[in-house]
């Protein structure tokens, strides 16, 4: 079995898991590979490991079985670069904190490693938000697993999103911004936003506006079959987007559409975890909230 690791930092209180993690790879005979970003960590932290191959985003992975992503939800994002097209199954240790998509908590890495040689798990296909423009934004990885959002910037003005589904009129949002969700991202910012909680095994995008001006412009659910395409105005010629955890700045000759992107994110869940036990867990639900 051959495994990658990603990470972005390693904090002092995940020293010890990563140390396990490493030890229980080497006693497994596992080949492990690992990301530039994770390895200079580990030098960071003086944790020795002998990877087989160092990787970058877009580096080929077909010979890779498994990449595991050590952090919060952020690196779980974050990994997606890395496994691309190649739709190599992601696993999510969680060494942050509230931990959405990275459900394996720290304690359980032994047992984690123990299914994957056991091949006791499940793989589930995440659908990806595809992102075009006249201005080639976040290429060559203008794909991402939460969603893409259009933004104000600099300005306490609103800004005015024209958006068309599939061609076709929809609504011009006067607000502080749009978002467009996919169901595995409307645990995201478009919760925070009032957006409404979709499965993820749904094929849909949510569309939920920022802090509109106008109370009964609600979010709307849509086919992820359809292009969506936007045309921003606003007092100032300079507006804010972003791709999950990556953005940048626009002005106002920009073109956008989004779509589904033609490969999957590939998530592996344990036994033990499920969509709606994380729910129940990460939002309190039945815990009295009085006491």
């Amino acid at each position: 079995m051959k495994i990658a690791l990603h990470g972005k930092s390693i904090t002092p209180e995940a020293i010890d898991c990563v140390k396990d993690l490493l030890q229980v790879l080497d006693e497994k005979s596992i080949d492990i590979s690992m990301s530039k970003d994770f390895e200079k960590q580990l030098k960071k932290a003086k944790l020795n490991a002998n990877p087989e191959k160092i990787i970058l985003p877009g580096d080929d992975l077909s010979d890779i079985d498994f990449v595991l992503s050590l952090g919060g939800d952020g690196t779980m994002l974050d990994t997606i670069a890395y496994t691309a097209q190649h739709e190599t199954p992601i696993v999510g240790i969680n060494l942050g904190r509230l931990g959405f998509l990275a459900t394996t908590p720290r304690g359980e890495i032994n047992n984690a490693v123990e299914s994957l040689i056991s091949a006791d798990y499940i793989v589930e296909s995440r659908s990806l938000i595809h992102v075009d423009s006249n201005q080639d934004l976040f290429a060559p990885f203008n794909f991402g697993l939460n969603e893409f959002t259009i933004v104000k910037k600099e300005t306490s003005s609103m800004i005015v999103v024209h958006t068309y589904v599939d061609g076709e009129y929809l609504n011009a949002y006067w607000a502080d911004g749009l978002i467009v969700s996919t169901p595995t991202g409307s645990t995201g910012y478009s919760l925070s936003c009032g957006g409404p909680l979709v499965h993820p095994r749904l094929k849909n995008f949510i569309l939920t506006p920022v802090s509109p001006h106008n109370l009964n412009v609600r979010p709307i659910i849509v086919s992820d079959q359809s292009e969506i395409t936007f045309e921003i105005e606003g007092r100032t010629n300079r507006f804010m987007v972003s791709l999950d955890s990556r953005s940048c700045s626009v002005d106002d000759k920009v073109k956008i559409s989004v779509k589904r992107e033609s490969f999957e994110a590939k998530l592996v869940r344990f036994a033990h975890n499920s969509y709606f036990d994380t729910l129940r867990h990460k939002l309190n639900w039945g815990v009295d909230a009085r006491n």
